[in-house]
């Protein structure tokens, strides 16, 4: 699917195209890409940063997704997708290894986790995630999933001001522990706010919010990533009517 995405920093009009990422050639450049990002911005501590390479035991039971600047040839965007059946054969979720996910076992209809999501700096604006989010609707209309989740990050450079300012914001209006309770293994430690935070949400954190996402619980600090991740539910039926047209069209 080719979409025209212009750029939010620039007059230029850039045609993005999604796409599935497959084979060896395509995982290592969405891995290159996940590199460059999460190296740069959260000086991560990553398997394979000898390589120039983000990558984990996770990414071949992984389908991979991305965006790519058809003037460039460039890979700006990716994310990649663990449904219920690849995680039953893995014994787990990725998000799992973050969070004891109480009511897991009692959602109804099959769930699509999201996770290494991210998006070059250079291409990051609505038009590049809205292009992402088209080729997602896909595979969650062809796989008829009921629900989507996975963590989005905060970042905790500054020692958790943001995070913790944040978490105040998303607690008064997108708390929900209906469907199931994510309990952080590694909470965040506590920290008193100054009373004059603005809270910036991370652009990505905040699109998932746009398409109507909940989040379950309290965050859990990842050390390796230097981030707060916070768990995110999105039930198919709850869809933000604006996106719903793609996301809940006939297969």
């Amino acid at each position: 699917m080719t979409r025209i995405a212009r750029s939010g920093d620039t007059s230029t009009e850039r045609r993005l195209q999604a796409e599935r990422l497959v084979g060896a050639a395509a995982l290592q450049e969405a891995q290159a890409l996940r590199f460059k990002v999460f190296s740069a911005e959260f000086k991560a501590k990553l398997k394979g940063a000898e390589h120039g390479l983000d990558m984990d035991d996770y990414d071949i039971h992984c389908r991979h997704i991305g965006v790519r600047d058809l003037a460039t040839g460039q890979l700006v965007a990716t994310t990649r997708l663990l449904d219920h059946q690849a995680a039953s054969s893995l014994g787990r979720f990725y998000s799992e290894e973050e969070f004891s996910l109480h009511g897991l076992l009692q959602l109804q209809g099959p769930i699509l986790e999201l996770g290494r999501t991210c998006v070059d700096p250079a291409y990051r604006n609505g038009g590049t995630i809205a292009v992402l989010w088209s080729e997602l609707a896909e595979v969650l209309n062809e796989g008829r999933y009921s629900y989507l989740m996975g963590c989005a990050s905060i970042p905790m450079q500054d020692g958790g001001v943001q995070a913790h300012a944040i978490m105040q914001r998303l607690r008064e209006r997108y708390l929900c522990t209906e469907h199931l309770r994510a309990e952080p293994k590694n909470p965040l430690p506590s920290l008193p706010l100054p009373n004059n935070v603005i809270a910036e949400m991370p652009p990505l954190l905040k699109a998932y919010m746009r398409l109507g996402a909940k989040i379950c619980g309290e965050p859990c600090w990842d050390e390796d990533f230097q981030v707060a991740d916070v768990f995110i539910l999105l039930k198919r039926d709850d869809l933000c009517p604006r996106y719903a047209r793609h996301f809940k069209a006939a297969v």
